[in-house]
């Protein structure tokens, strides 16, 4: 699974996912507010995921011969790429059937983290001043 460029996709599954392949993923987040997608993001919602998405298949389109691939493209504001989508919500279903939960909480875990992101991101950009003994 490594390319010649040393880089790899970020996850794989153990077992077949769908038609005897097995799934890998690559997961990026996208600042939606970012210069160089804000012509893209103010005019069509989720575009900077499925750029990010688009270059990650492209980038690991070797794989696609022999896995299932998905591009996992998340905004920094909640919008997701549409195949990213599709995958997350069909984990879920396979979660909630496999375990008999109907809270799998899948969606909620994901928005936790971005937001957890965006907060140290946001704290990041003051700049820190040292208290003087007065």
């Amino acid at each position: 699974m490594l390319r010649s460029d040393g880089k790899r996709p970020d996850g794989l599954t153990l077992i077949p996912w769908q038609s005897g392949r097995c799934m890998t993923w690559d997961v990026t987040v996208t600042d939606t507010l970012a210069d160089s997608y804000l012509s893209t993001t103010s005019s069509i919602a989720g575009g900077a995921a499925e750029g990010a998405a688009s270059r990650k298949e492209l980038k690991y389109q070797a794989l696609a011969s022999t896995h299932c691939f998905i591009p996992i493209a998340v905004e920094t504001l909640g919008p997701i790429n549409d195949k990213g989508l599709s995958f997350l919500s069909e984990l879920g279903r396979r979660l909630t059937i496999s375990s008999g939960d109907k809270r799998a909480f899948l969606y909620q875990r994901l928005s936790i983290i971005i937001q957890r992101f965006n907060s140290v991101c946001f704290q990041g950009s003051f700049i820190r001043f040292a208290k003087s003994d007065d």
